[in-house]
C-alpha cells in the first residue's frame, strides 16, 4: 500500500513516516484491495490535525483526527479509518447475501376462490 504524506506547517521527518507505516501495516493486511492513502498532517492553533483520505471498493473515505500532540492525533485518525473500513466491508458482505423474498399473505377472497375451484 502506498502512503502519500504531506505536511502543512509541519516537517515530515523519517520517524513520522516510519510511525505512519507502522500504524497502517495492520490496515493494509486486513484490506488488501486498499491501494493508497493520502495523509495530510497540519498544525493550527497549537493542535495537530491529521486527515486521511482513500478510495475503497468504489467509495471515497475520509477521516480526521486531532490532538495537541502529533502521534496521538495519528493514532486517533488510524482508529477511525479502521472503523470506517470495517463498516464498509460489512456493507459489501451484506450485499452479497441473498435477501429473502417477501411474500404477502393471501387475502380472504383469494382463499375462497381456491376453495370453490377445488370443489
Amino acid at each position: 500500500m502506498k502512503i502519500n504524506i504531506s505536511g502543512h506547517h509541519v516537517d515530515v521527518t523519517d520517524s513520522i513516516k516510519e510511525h505512519l507505516e507502522e500504524k497502517f501495516a495492520k490496515i493494509s493486511t486486513h484490506f488488501p484491495t486498499l491501494i493508497s492513502l493520502d495523509v495530510i498532517i497540519s498544525k493550527e492553533h497549537d493542535e495537530f490535525n491529521v486527515e486521511i483520505s482513500t478510495n475503497y471498493e468504489g467509495t471515497s473515505i475520509a477521516v480526521k483526527g486531532n490532538n495537541a500532540v502529533m502521534y496521538p492525533a495519528i493514532s486517533n485518525a488510524a482508529k477511525k479509518l479502521d472503523t470506517v473500513l470495517k463498516h464498509r466491508k460489512g456493507q459489501l458482505k451484506a450485499d452479497l447475501h441473498e435477501k429473502p423474498e417477501l411474500i404477502e399473505p393471501e387475502s380472504d377472497d383469494e382463499i375462497e376462490e381456491e376453495e370453490t375451484n377445488l370443489n
